[in-house]
């Protein structure tokens, strides 16, 4: 009896620190591309829709921009341990 004691206790106490990383990777990548969307709506465009890459609006080249920033930061989520 014991020994099933100090197995829970070795596996709880090396399982309190979970790596959510796909998880809140996932939830980041879905609020940058929300704010995409809207960014690219506010430039009269709609997101996913072909552009003319150097002759797209300042607007929408920003919003590109903005949208690489954010996804780059997404990928610290993805190893941050999450309690």
């Amino acid at each position: 009896m014991k020994s099933v004691a100090v197995f829970l206790c070795i596996i709880i106490l090396t399982t309190s620190c979970v790596k959510a990383g796909p998880t809140a990777y996932g939830i980041c990548q879905a609020g940058c591309a929300a704010v995409v969307v809207a960014c690219y709506a506010a430039g009269g465009a709609v997101f996913g829709t072909v552009t003319a890459g150097a002759g797209a609006p300042a607007a929408i080249i920003a919003c590109n921009l903005a949208f690489g920033k954010c996804s780059a930061a997404c990928a610290v989520a993805f190893f941050m341990p999450t309690p």
